[in-house]
């Protein structure tokens, strides 16, 4: 008995499947339909269904398909040669507006930055890289000195000496007439400013090849370079220049390392600090190191310019190599995006609020008395404008004098160092040998970082003369100055003298070239 009971149950569990399957079978029966069969309605549910699944599938696929076409023929045609369709690139588009808003299009910024890039021919391996031995002979200017006290300061109206010097209107004109030998203003007029501590003096002394770049009134931040190779990282001095305003901010947003003998480093940034910034102007302070980077560092023979914003993305020998060794330059430089002519960069400034409008209108009213003609395809010259972020230069006799003569512009005009480029290039004729490369090349050499603030002055928003004279006053977004900050906070004490100092004729009669606008960016 014991052994037949687990039987039973089994036996009872299986009748009960059975009850259960015959249960169901009588429920398919009187619902009229057979057992494994679905109802015709359902049947037609599903096949409804996967209909419409299908039909969304193919309907997703033929919208990419299309959105890819799209994209494919906006590219194609941006890079076409074919005038309608490089208009038709640069007209707004709902479509392309619609496709950038669903990500499938790069946004304008970045879509520009993509399309001027373009690969650059640099050598593969730096360490194969040969560095030319001794320097390259200078031709025409053999030796160049350089003024270094204020030859007015005897007038006992002058308070305190200049940065960039009394520099009259003859001297001027001197400087421009090429000699052998040759003393021309160069900035750093003694007691004038923009003075190095001992620690950095000592420090630049040895660097011969020189990576500088500079940050005035705290508006970035050093960016580390990419890709250099363990040759360049130990051959280069990596030389950040700052102003006291910029080192205390720097010091509160990133690390900052001293080392035994004084020197403060982020990365492989040495920073180098201006004390007693020769200008009121932050941007015109920035042009010392750009532009004299020879007086700055005057033991090296090489230097690579780039703007503070900029994160270095090519190894500065292979940069050299490129631009400077293989065809023997001595300059090297980018040539504008969007502008040809000064005049054209001159109209984009006024447009963009970069410096008083009456005041670039004026120091292009000089440069049009003194026969600056607007760029053309007759000209020698590539451009007259050049992308000055990156300068790259051996700091020979004539390298040094053209940056001097530029520096000196800069310092008599406005700060818009493009605009005074042009006219130095002209008054040196021939003389003056460079290598202006194209503008993709430029963009493919860095990546340009936002700054962290953008610093503006009240001189950049005056409209008229009015303003400039304190006749009136001047909103600057949405603050205003009473005439009496107008009339002593709005014109630069130590820069752009040449502007208030009366020119020796009559530039009444004077008109300024008409600017055809070709590019919405500029």
């Amino acid at each position: 008995m014991e052994k037949d009971s687990p039987r039973s149950v089994s036996f009872r569990t299986h009748r009960r499947g059975e009850r259960s399957n015959l249960s169901v079978f009588s429920k398919d029966v009187e619902d009229g339909t057979l057992p494994g069969k679905v109802p015709q309605d359902s049947a037609m549910k599903i096949v409804c269904k996967r209909g419409v699944i299908r039909l969304l599938l193919v309907g997703v696929i033929l919208w990419v398909v299309l959105i890819l076409l799209a994209t494919l023929f906006h590219v194609w045609s941006c890079h076409s040669s074919i005038s309608f369709l490089s208009a038709m690139c640069n007209k707004n588009s709902t479509v392309l507006d619609m496709l950038r808003n669903m990500g499938f299009v790069a946004k304008p910024q970045l879509q520009l930055q993509l399309q001027h890039r373009c690969p650059i021919p640099v050598a593969s391996d730096p360490d194969k890289v040969v560095i030319p031995e001794g320097r390259t002979p200078d031709k025409i200017v053999k030796k160049l000195t350089y003024v270094m006290e204020d030859e007015t300061m005897h007038d006992k109206s002058q308070s305190s000496p200049l940065f960039g010097g009394h520099e009259s209107w003859s001297q001027r004109e001197e400087s421009f007439r090429l000699k052998p030998t040759m003393k021309v203003h160069c900035g750093f007029i003694r007691n004038g400013g923009a003075d190095m501590i001992p620690e950095d003096i000592e420090f630049a002394k040895k660097c011969r090849f020189v990576v500088a770049s500079g940050i005035f009134d705290g508006y970035d931040i050093p960016h580390q370079p990419s890709n250099l190779s363990p040759r360049s990282k130990k051959l280069f001095c990596f030389l950040m220049v700052v102003d006291e305003t910029s080192l205390e901010f720097i010091k509160e947003n990133v690390t900052v390392r001293e080392d035994n003998n004084g020197g403060k480093w982020v990365g492989i940034w040495r920073l180098v600090l201006l004390k007693h910034p020769p200008y009121d102007e932050p941007r015109r302070n920035g042009k010392v190191p750009k532009i004299i980077t020879h007086r700055l560092f005057p033991e090296a023979q090489y230097s690579i310019w780039i703007d503070g914003k900029m994160e270095l993305m090519v190894d500065p020998l292979l940069i050299l190599e490129r631009y400077l060794w293989r065809e023997k330059n001595t300059f090297a430089i980018s040539q504008h995006k969007h502008h040809h002519s000064i005049y054209e960069e001159a109209d984009a400034n006024k447009r963009r609020k970069r410096y008083a409008r009456p005041l670039i209108d004026l120091h292009m009213k000089i440069y049009r008395y003194e026969g600056m003609e607007p760029w053309s395809p007759q000209k020698k010259t590539i451009s007259d404008v050049p992308e000055g972020a990156i300068i790259i230069r051996e700091h020979t006799a004539m390298s040094n004098l053209f940056s001097c003569l530029w520096f000196n512009e800069v310092d008599l005009f406005t700060p818009r160092d493009q605009l005074s480029f042009g006219y130095v290039l002209y008054r040196l004729r021939d003389s003056f040998q460079f290598f202006m490369f194209p503008n993709c090349e430029y963009n493919s050499l860095f990546i340009l970082h936002p700054h962290i603030r953008e610093h503006s002055s009240r001189i950049e928003w005056v409209t008229s003369w009015s303003q400039l004279k304190g006749n009136g006053t001047i909103s600057n977004k949405g603050k205003d100055w009473d005439q009496a900050n107008a009339k002593n906070g709005l014109v630069e004490t130590r820069g752009g003298l040449g502007l208030w100092t009366p020119y020796p004729a009559n530039l009444d009669s004077v008109v300024l070239p008409t600017v055809t606008r070709t590019s919405k960016a500029g």
